[in-house]
């Protein structure tokens, strides 16, 4: 959540906190301010508890990025040099391969759901490998799907109508 939207939540709170001091109820508080019951039952409480700076923001709650903006910047300059710059075979950036170079390189273990989040934060998606023989002949192959399937290939018999 943006500092914005932070401080637009609490000018909200403490709007709500004011009219309930005022005397206004729960009801025609959550009516003038646009959320739930529930929501200013629990501002109640806690304005009963602790006045209008109970109401105020608490800052950014859970658990702290393990990777911070610093990191996040950092871990795109690894990302844009390409997975073969970092001892990878081929040149696809796979989250099991992102999850490696974060362990390497910052010393952090994710899951691959948090490197999907990662990424995702980032405007990255991972990329996923084509599936593909490495001896294939691409020359016989266009030649079998151009001569030898259409005789493989069903068709509808005609039928009288």
């Amino acid at each position: 959540m943006s500092n914005n939207e932070q401080r637009n939540l609490e000018r909200q709170r403490l709007r709500a906190g004011r009219l309930l001091l005022k005397g206004y109820s729960q009801a025609e508080v959550a009516r003038r301010v646009g959320v739930t019951r529930a929501s200013v039952s629990g501002w109640n409480r806690r304005l009963g508890e602790g006045g209008l700076d109970a109401l105020r923001s608490l800052g950014s709650r859970g658990r702290p990025a393990s990777l911070d903006d610093d990191d996040r910047q950092r871990l795109k300059q690894l990302l844009l040099q390409g997975p073969m710059a970092h001892g990878f075979a081929t040149d696809v950036w796979t989250v099991p391969r992102v999850r490696k170079l974060i362990i390497k390189e910052f010393e952090v273990k994710l899951s691959e759901s948090q490197v999907w989040r990662v990424l995702k934060a980032m405007n990255f998606s991972p990329q996923r490998p084509v599936r593909q023989a490495h001896q294939q002949d691409e020359a016989a192959v266009r030649r079998w799907k151009r001569q030898v399937w259409p005789r493989l290939k069903k068709t509808p018999k005609n039928r009288a109508v």
